[in-house]
């Protein structure tokens, strides 16, 4: 055994637990040599001292540090001969040089000393371990061979030469019952006598290094392969760590030297780093037949699955997002999802100034998205994954009233489950999002993570929104409809923006020829077409929709989506027409019966007091803010027509920015108004006073009365009507 070199130790017998009779050991004399020689004979061990007895240059020979040792051993009772071998199995010698001034003798005689010395010493046992099944090699290198010092260019590679060596060791020797490890102690000795101070040397003893030696040695440690510093009473066990990495290679292009800058940030980015143990982690284990790199094998994902932990992670929360908006982004979206002018149905979602203004209800995907987006999963403890293989793979909207055309809401996203898929894993994200205190709608994502899976954990939950198949029948309607060449760039503006829906580099990396269309975006192609053939494109109808994402859709071709009517509910498929490839799976969207429409028209015609609210409500979406400051109520309108209620319109100024809605609240109406639609634009116009109408019964009033002096700076100050 070497104190800088290595401990070959064979078991030559039996011994008790708790010690380490009928063992050979190998020492040097001096330092941790000595302590170590002691330690073991104490404990029942045959000891071998060896030492040269050179000087720490290296030169010059003696037989009395290797007697002395001797002599103490067998001085208590114990057994010990002395060897005096070459230098080569010597190993307490520096040559420091800065790598200018080190010669080929400097580099070679600390190499032979430090690394061929451990390699003979080992060698000289290996066979002997082999045939009784039994051996423990403690290899010692130091903080030069792990960090790198100054002047020691000679010795740090040595030492760290020791640790891949016992890396080596550790896997051969394994199946023989043969463990290897290494250390890199701090302690005192005549080496660091001369460059620490004599209080830090002292602190530093031995003694404090030997009760590891002595542990990894014993015949209950399991310990292989393993790398320790140790020193001063303190023992610490280093590993690598690597980060995710990114795959550089393209089949369409060049690796070039720029793209690995581009890519710097993200290489040396350790979040989600792996901790790899063996070679089947290296990278030549990711070159598939073709000679392309690809992601993890196997073994890696199960290795990476380790990381899935859904008793950690199912109930916590994302960070709550916020999402502001007004008739910009609600247009945009429309847009985004195939509408046009030349619908002249699609105008109330594409022109703010339209009496019946309103929000496609597929919108409720984006404020929710925003939540999963800002990277909060990479927050949450027990879903240590790799977010390079997340896919989308199913999605449900539920919404608990209409839209609001404006103003700020907020979502707030749970992790409600995780599966084992074996291939993968499912997360099940459940996302409310509130306008103000009161809910809006629900959004439950279901995230596929490939490779993640084999972790032990469930395959099913009670809590995901089940796809449904379509009945066995012919479809009772089917619309198709034309994406542009630009689709998924006019899409990725409502805030998704992967470039895998832009960048064709970055697609090729995917395996796609090009970039593809959103997912969400076929999502909204396919939920307008039913709004249109079953709901005539009132969005108060739309109760809820669920997919599963089969398929991509490059942009430019052609959505078919198939439709089955079973009573309130809208079975859909929804396939590429050129391809017949289903894009849109286990789909259908659930409808409000017609009764329970927010739009009553008892004429069937358009109200004049639809032009004045269309009017506020631009305006709100202009000073909103200020209008909150100043109003801080909510108001509701019951507009009636020959004695009917013709329309209800909602007026909140009092959560975030204001906003306009057609149909009933669902929160709470801090006062409301009933006027018929001629006698609301008398008011409008000035033509009847506002108390005479409620004193003579026209108008009436439930709720905080008070708050209808504030009627002024709505319909004139602000409104300018």
């Amino acid at each position: 055994m070497w104190s800088s070199g290595a401990i070959a130790l064979e078991k030559v017998g039996h011994r008790a637990p708790a010690e380490s009779s009928n063992l050979t050991v190998v020492f040097v004399s001096t330092g941790l040599g000595r302590e170590y020689a002691l330690a073991f004979a104490e404990r029942g061990a045959s000891v071998v001292v060896n030492d040269l007895g050179g000087n720490a240059k290296g030169g010059g020979k003696s037989s009395a540090a290797a007697d002395k040792v001797v002599e103490e051993i067998r001085a208590k009772g114990g057994k010990a001969v002395a060897n005096y071998e070459a230098a080569e199995i010597s190993a307490l010698i520096l040559r420091d040089r800065s790598f200018a001034r080190t010669s080929d003798l400097d580099w070679d005689l600390i190499h032979r000393i430090h690394l061929r010395g451990s390699f003979l010493v080992t060698r000289a046992a290996w066979d002997h371990m082999k045939k009784q099944k039994f051996g423990r090699i403690i290899m010692t290198t130091s903080a030069a061979g792990i960090y790198g010092n100054f002047g020691q260019s000679n010795y740090s590679a040595a030492k760290l030469g020791l640790l891949g060596l016992a890396n080596t060791l550790a896997i051969e020797g394994s199946k023989h019952n043969i463990y290897c490890n290494t250390i890199a102690p701090v302690a005192g000795s005549r080496l660091t006598e001369t460059v620490m101070p004599p209080d830090l040397v002292a602190s530093l003893k031995p003694e404090y290094v030997a009760p590891l030696v002595l542990w990894l040695c014993h015949e209950q440690c399991q310990e292989n392969g393993g790398l320790f510093e140790v020193g001063a009473g303190w023992v610490g066990k280093l590993r690598w760590e690597r980060s995710q990495g990114q795959i550089m290679r393209q089949k369409s292009r060049p690796m070039t030297p720029e793209a690995v800058r581009d890519q710097w940030d993200k290489i040396c980015d350790f979040t989600d780093a792996t901790k790899p143990t063996t070679i089947q982690g290296h990278v030549l284990s990711r070159v598939d037949a073709g000679g392309q790199v690809e992601a993890p094998p196997s073994a890696a994902a199960a290795a990476a699955a380790s990381g899935i932990n859904p008793a950690l992670a199912v109930g916590q929360k994302l960070p709550v997002s916020t999402f502001n908006f007004n008739h910009t982004q609600c247009i945009l979206y429309a847009l985004g999802v195939g509408m046009s002018t030349k619908d002249p149905d699609h105008l109330r979602f594409l022109y703010e100034g339209h009496p019946d203004f309103s929000c496609l209800p597929t919108f409720g995907v984006i404020p929710s998205q925003a939540a999963m987006m800002d990277g909060g999963l990479a927050s949450i403890p027990g879903l240590n994954i790799d977010f390079t293989q997340v896919l989308h793979g199913e999605q449900y909207l539920e919404f608990y009233r209409p839209l609001p055309t404006s103003g700020t809401l907020t979502s707030e996203a749970t992790i409600a489950d995780v599966l084992d898929k074996g291939s993968g894993a499912v997360i099940l994200l459940d996302v409310n999002t509130y306008s103000g205190g009161e809910l809006i709608c629900y959004n439950q994502f279901s995230v596929f993570v490939v490779g993640a899976g084999r972790f032990g954990g469930t395959r099913t939950s009670a809590k995901a929104k089940a796809p449904l198949p379509p009945p066995k029948r012919a479809p009772d309607a089917v619309v198709t409809d034309c994406t542009t060449r630009d689709q998924a760039a006019l899409y990725r503006l409502s805030g998704d923006w992967n470039p895998l829906h832009i960048d064709p580099g970055f697609a090729a990396m995917g395996g796609f020829k090009a970039p593809i269309l959103h997912g969400l975006c076929s999502f909204g192609f396919a939920a307008r077409h039913v709004l249109k053939q079953f709901a005539n494109n009132d969005p108060s109808r739309f109760k809820a929709i669920k997919v599963r994402f089969a398929k991509p859709v490059m942009p430019g071709q052609s959505l078919q989506t198939a439709m089955w009517k079973e009573g309130s509910r809208i079975h859909i498929e929804c396939k590429v027409k050129e391809t017949s490839d289903v894009v849109l799976s286990g789909a259908y969207v659930d409808l409000h019966q017609a009764a329970e429409s927010a739009s009553v028209s008892a004429q069937g015609g358009r109200l004049q007091s639809d032009l004045v609210f269309t009017e506020i409500g631009r305006r709100i979406s202009e000073v909103g803010p200020e209008l909150v400051k100043k109003v801080n109520a909510v108001f509701g309108w019951e507009i009636t027509k020959e004695g009917k209620t013709a329309a209800q319109w909602t007026i909140d100024l009092k959560n975030g920015a204001g906003s306009l809605q057609k149909g009933p609240y669902g929160g709470k109406v801090d006062v409301t108004f009933t006027v018929a639609d001629e006698d609301f634009m008398e008011v409008v116009q000035g033509k009847l006073n506002p108390q005479k109408a409620f004193f003579s019964g026209k108008l009436k009033v439930r709720g905080n009365i008070m708050l209808s002096q504030k009627l002024e700076v709505i319909l004139k100050d602000y409104a300018k009507l």
